[in-house]
């Protein structure tokens, strides 16, 4: 039993801490140590075991659940799960949660969709696991941009997107997992306005990534949206898949352009970085670079690989930059990094990568 992680759930549905719980005990190596109606009451618990995960409620009466966040991680940091719906405010909520120093998010599960749930328990479980093997000393709130976005570097057309008419010779692709969100922060936010075009996986829920989307946006003077299905890439734009749907690269011409789709998970994800590699192996093979980032499992390890045989630049971010050192060190082992690099020099591989 001490082998096991163990899980601390605080939610104040009954319904969903009944859930979570179920979905959790039938795993070989995950202990629900107990389950809180609120912040108070998983403090008494916490009191008596220290969880190694805490799955968090948003939501919650008495104290949300982000107050909750701030203490625990002032004062006795634990990986953090944020537990969220598929609100507006949710979005928002979950993305202030990453800044705060949550380690990951998940959606509530659809206690009556049974496809669903199958789904819900494989990310469900492979969020414990991953946030479990996170190195909390490499989590971090991200800095504070010190200059606002250039209105130049950003042309907006009159439907509020960026006008793309340009094409690229050069695109760059990403994949990152747990502690993604904070290193793609601070990457991108380290680019000028004119790098390749860039698309990304970053695994997250639907919904939240076009918030995580809109708030690199603001930050960076690259402009940084959700993938829409037949976007172009284009310099200076970076297109982030929609959680729950597959994102690939196509190319017309010059022109490339990323296909958004439904499909069953791939690597255990979906979008996974694995669909997203091989795409731009297959339609831009040495035109490209792929860089895969901090995170749990080996999703991407086989795309990469097939990137760097179709004559790619690849890069892996090195374990001591890493909040999960998983998808990387796949990776590394399977011989598709080119190049094993800190997190602080990825960006100027980005500057470099059409030189």
């Amino acid at each position: 039993m001490s082998d096991k992680i163990k899980v601390l759930i605080v939610d104040d549905s009954a319904v969903v801490r009944q859930v979570l719980t179920q979905i959790l005990t039938s795993e070989n190596d995950i202990e629900v140590i107990g389950a809180a109606c609120d912040p108070f009451a998983a403090a008494e618990k916490m009191a008596k075991v220290k969880p190694d995960v805490i799955l968090l409620d948003i939501e919650m009466p008495r104290m949300d659940g982000l107050t909750f966040l701030e203490k625990i991680m002032s004062q006795n940091p634990i990986p953090v799960v944020m537990c969220s719906s598929l609100t507006e405010s949710g979005c928002g909520s979950a993305m202030r949660a990453l800044e705060y120093g949550a380690v990951s998010l998940i959606t509530k599960p659809k206690v009556d969709v049974r496809s669903f749930l199958e789904e819900a328990k494989i990310r469900i479980c492979d969020a414990v696991r991953a946030a479990a093997a996170v190195r909390l000393d490499k989590v971090s709130r991200p800095r504070l941009v010190a200059e606002q976005k250039l209105n130049a570097d950003v042309i907006l057309s009159k439907s509020g997107r960026r006008s793309m008419i340009e094409t690229t010779e050069t695109i760059v692709a990403i994949g990152a997992s747990t502690g993604g969100t904070q290193a793609l922060r601070e990457v991108l936010t380290a680019l000028p306005s004119d790098v390749p075009g860039i698309v990304i996986v970053q695994h997250m829920p639907e919904k939240f990534t076009a918030a995580f989307a809109a708030s690199l946006n603001r930050e960076c003077r690259i402009f940084v949206k959700e993938a829409e299905n037949d976007d172009t890439i284009t310099r200076g734009t970076v297109l982030i898949a929609p959680g729950n749907r597959h994102t690939l690269v196509k190319r017309s011409g010059a022109r490339y352009f990323v296909e958004v789709r439904d499909g069953p998970l791939v690597s255990r994800h979906r979008p996974s970085v694995d669909v997203l590699f091989r795409s731009v192996a297959r339609y831009a093979g040495s035109n490209a670079l792929g860089v895969i980032m901090t995170g749990m499992g080996d999703d991407g390890a086989c795309g990469l690989l097939e990137m760097r045989e179709a004559g790619a630049k690849t890069i892996a971010q090195d374990e001591e930059s890493c909040v999960v050192f998983g998808m990387p060190a796949e990776a590394i082992k399977r011989g598709a990094a080119g190049r094993i690099a800190p997190l602080s020099a990825i960006a100027g591989e980005i500057v470099r990568a059409d030189n």
